[in-house]
């Protein structure tokens, strides 16, 4: 159940480069990782750890970043690899972690996306 903050948030993104995946109207998440990281990234910004516009530039900025890719060199496309990115950004530039932290912590996530 979305609360205020959860239905400002998903609303914000409707009909912008940064919209997530819909079916039928409703958001959709092709695996339970998808939802896990859009529910952690509204959790993480509710408690004010980063303003929820500052991601969602990230996001938009993310997304331009593997648009301008040579398409030689573009990994498939996945909106949530391009969420996930601006997170890790967004968490990064507002000190919730450091470098370090994120690796240590994605050292045994395999990646799709070339970052």
């Amino acid at each position: 159940m979305f609360t205020r903050f959860e239905e400002y948030a998903a609303s914000q993104m409707l009909g912008h480069a940064d919209s997530p995946p819909r079916s039928q109207g409703k958001l959709f998440f092709a695996e339970a990782w998808q939802r896990q990281l859009f529910g952690l990234t509204l959790a993480v910004a509710k408690q004010g750890h980063f303003d929820w516009e500052d991601f969602r530039q990230q996001l938009i900025e993310s997304i331009g970043d593997w648009e301008r890719l040579d398409c030689a060199a573009q990994p498939p496309w996945d909106y949530y690899e391009r969420f996930f990115a601006a997170l890790l950004q967004v968490l990064e530039r507002q000190q919730v972690v450091t470098e370090g932290e994120l690796a240590w912590v994605l050292a045994d996530r395999p990646l799709r996306s070339h970052e």
